[in-house]
């Protein structure tokens, strides 16, 4: 529950920061937290369901984290348009407060990165967010340095291919759940 709270929170927060810094990977960041509100409120609904509806329920994510990463790239190529670069310190200072949230709710989330595709997911989310948060930083910096829009513009790419190639991976493993349950039966505890 807390680590959706936060997300919904950083969601906002990166969203509206976005927006005024005219930011694609903080856009981009922004729809991350909001996806992983998602995931997370689906991933306490089915926690303690059966095997069946925790893979299903992977699946779901999968499915979300590709939808937004296409919508990210998407967002990236319509940056292309303008030659704008973004708002540093408010780039800088979101991805800052991003940073410090995702690192709160990837510890939350530590002994979790080895349990079922349900709660693997969103430790997946989690280390991905890391990740994006870094990228967002480094590109502030490089904004600021060069002047120019691209690095925003490539980080933005960036972590939409870091959602797309995770949600290919929670969509794999979860038809190798569902699969894996069809084959061998229904067992106790498993539907």
């Amino acid at each position: 529950m807390v680590v959706l709270a936060i997300n919904l929170v950083m969601f906002c927060v990166e969203f509206g920061g976005g927006l005024v810094a005219g930011s694609t990977a903080l856009l981009a960041d922004s729809l991350d937290m909001f996806g992983d509100s998602l995931v997370y409120g689906f991933s306490l609904f089915v926690l303690h369901r059966s095997l069946v509806w925790r893979a299903r329920a992977a699946l779901v994510k999968g499915g979300i984290m590709a939808a937004f990463g296409v919508g990210v790239l998407l967002e990236a190529a319509f940056s292309l348009r303008s030659d704008v670069p973004p708002v540093v310190p408010t780039m800088a200072a979101i991805a800052l407060l991003a940073l410090f949230a995702n690192t709160l709710c990837f510890a939350l989330l530590w002994r979790h990165r080895a349990d079922d595709i349900n709660l693997r997911s969103t430790w997946l989310c989690s280390r991905n967010d890391l990740i994006a948060n870094g990228a967002v930083l480094v590109a502030a910096v490089l904004v600021a340095l060069s002047g120019s829009f691209w690095p925003d513009v490539i980080v933005g790419a960036g972590i939409a291919w870091l959602f797309l190639r995770t949600a290919f991976s929670v969509i794999r493993e979860s038809l190798s759940e569902l699969a894996r349950v069809r084959d061998h039966g229904p067992v106790s505890g498993v539907l």
